[in-house]
């Protein structure tokens, strides 16, 4: 314990201690957080190989899904090794300079993610409103130029986070009651007046899902006033079958990370574990059931990746 305490008072690391009050299971906890990473892994690696190795899939729609694959694997990996480590091995120190990095890289990926998404609607937006110009409009090189602008946007938003937290005093205890640098609950440990850190988090919140879920509603609205102007039902269903999958992650993105951000904040009345879990589980569900989503969903897609699984 003299050795715990030692090391929660050193001003150059902090202690993740992974759910509090659930120590005991944190073995036990290891096992389906484990498979729901390797298995979001898998899914999202597998989607990567088989468009990077088939040239008929080097379309705007499917180099938009890599994308998102990308962000999947970036999302669960930036606190999934860290916590494991400390379920499995109670390896709970972490550096400020390597804290402040997680938390950085943790939050600009989930704004990359949630513009990929935007993208996405836009795309089913032209497929379904302007399919003569699609191929026109949705480029294979306006696609890498909204990645990139996307990456900026992330990058320039979410960089003042460890800034404003790297300027504050903290205090002698640097134990985070959490599996991951989450970036309130380490402004809480602060002695100083973390106002800034608190509104510069939440407005950031409600702009980029704000403004996202706007351009998506926008897309949306759009698209359904075009379908309701066709006559033909089994056009109707075409036309919404291709956003099925859209849809679908939309509803397990955004929901949970807009509870995830006000739990951090307003979350007096819910146990923590089970609010740590939830966090948790929303960086490793979504990037599991994207790729199977959009296998199952995407045809093209799924008799590729059969292709390959066929010829094992």
């Amino acid at each position: 314990m003299a050795g715990f305490n030692l090391t929660s008072s050193d001003p150059s690391t902090f202690i993740l201690m992974g759910i509090p009050g659930l120590e005991a299971a944190h073995v036990w906890i290891s096992i389906p957080f484990s498979m729901f990473y390797i298995i979001g892994l898998l899914g999202n690696f597998t989607v990567l190989f088989v468009v990077g190795k088939e040239e008929t899939l080097h379309k705007p729609m499917y180099l938009l899904l890599c994308m998102l694959a990308l962000t999947d694997i970036s999302t669960s990996t930036s606190i999934m090794p860290k916590a494991l480590f400390i379920f499995l091995f109670d390896l709970k120190i972490i550096t400020v300079g390597g804290c402040l990095t997680q938390m950085f890289f943790l939050h600009a990926v989930s704004i990359m993610h949630s513009a990929v998404l935007v993208a996405m609607a836009f795309d089913r937006y032209v497929a379904i409103c302007n399919p003569l110009r699609y191929a026109t409009i949705i480029t294979n090189v306006r696609i890498a130029k909204l990645g990139l602008v996307s990456l900026i946007r992330a990058v320039l938003l979410i960089l003042p986070m460890p800034l404003l937290l790297s300027r504050l005093p903290f205090c002698a205890n640097h134990i985070i009651p959490h599996t991951y640098c989450e970036h309130i609950a380490v402004a809480k440990m602060s002695c100083g007046d973390i106002t800034v850190n608190r509104m510069y988090g939440l407005v950031l919140a409600f702009v980029v899902i704000g403004l996202d879920l706007t351009l998506i509603a926008l897309s949306y609205g759009l698209i359904i006033r075009a379908v309701l102007r066709i006559s033909s039902k089994e056009a109707h269903q075409k036309a919404l079958n291709t956003c099925t999958a859209h849809i679908c992650v939309i509803l397990m993105s955004y929901p949970p990370g807009l509870f995830s951000t006000l739990a951090h904040r307003f979350s007096q009345d819910i146990a923590p574990h089970f609010h740590i879990i939830l966090s948790n589980l929303y960086f490793l569900i979504p990037p599991m059931l994207n790729p199977i989503i959009y296998g199952v969903k995407t045809k093209e897609l799924r008799d590729k990746v059969g292709k390959y699984i066929c010829r094992r």
